[in-house]
């Protein structure tokens, strides 16, 4: 019996170094601007590692460059998964620097800023046809779901046949309706949170080890 035990260990101390040695997989965190997708990442980052990704703001588009995380190591139930998370730009059809004016931006600023917006959108369009293994889709439920750009950017992860999870963000307003979400892409499993408070986070990790791992 001892030299069954200590076989059934050996084997299993390998299969762990298999798991643990495989490459992580890149999820990229999408959706529109000001949706609280860097939010989320940092709560994710923070949580399981104690290191935030970017800043955040109340300005549209702050997140203007992919930003990553690597080696997130999520454990849930018993199932741990480990992930590089992929902060992406927020997803439009366009960007008017004048909507930055609204913020007390100087005009050079605001082009600038529109500019180098209009770039991430596009950086982040590649990470979504060439480098991520599956997607967080984050929407903010006090908004209407039903956008061009939310329609054609589920439609792309569809056909690139990626795991997706969609997340009602922003639960902790009163404006907040996640059914509305839900019922525009039924397709989809949809799961509240509020990134900013860290509510349902425990639902949120539960999914990701089971979409992901």
């Amino acid at each position: 019996m001892g030299l069954l035990t200590d076989l059934r260990d050996s084997i299993s101390r390998v299969v762990d170094r298999m798991f643990s040695d495989a490459e992580p997989r890149r999820i990229g965190i999408y959706g529109p601007p000001n949706a609280g997708k860097t939010t989320l990442a940092n709560r994710i980052a923070r949580d399981w590692t104690g290191d935030a990704i970017g800043p955040e703001s109340h300005i549209p588009h702050e997140t203007r460059r992919a930003r990553r995380k690597e080696n997130v190591e999520i454990e849930r139930n018993g199932k741990k998964v480990t992930i590089d998370i992929v902060d992406t730009p927020g997803v439009t059809t366009k960007v008017d620097y004048k909507e930055f004016l609204d913020h007390d931006m100087e005009k050079d600023d605001a082009v600038r800023r529109s500019r180098e917006a209009t770039e991430g959108v596009a950086e982040a369009m590649h990470w979504l046809r060439e480098d991520v293994d599956g997607v967080i889709y984050v929407l903010d439920s006090t908004e209407d779901p039903f956008t061009q750009v939310n329609t054609m950017l589920i439609g792309i992860i569809e056909s690139q046949d990626l795991p997706v999870l969609i997340f009602a963000n922003k639960t902790d307003l009163e404006d907040s309706n996640v059914q509305r979400i839900a019922n525009a892409f039924p397709q989809h499993e949809t799961v509240p949170l509020s990134a900013l408070e860290g509510n349902n986070m425990d639902e949120v990790y539960d999914k990701i080890a089971e979409y992901f791992g």
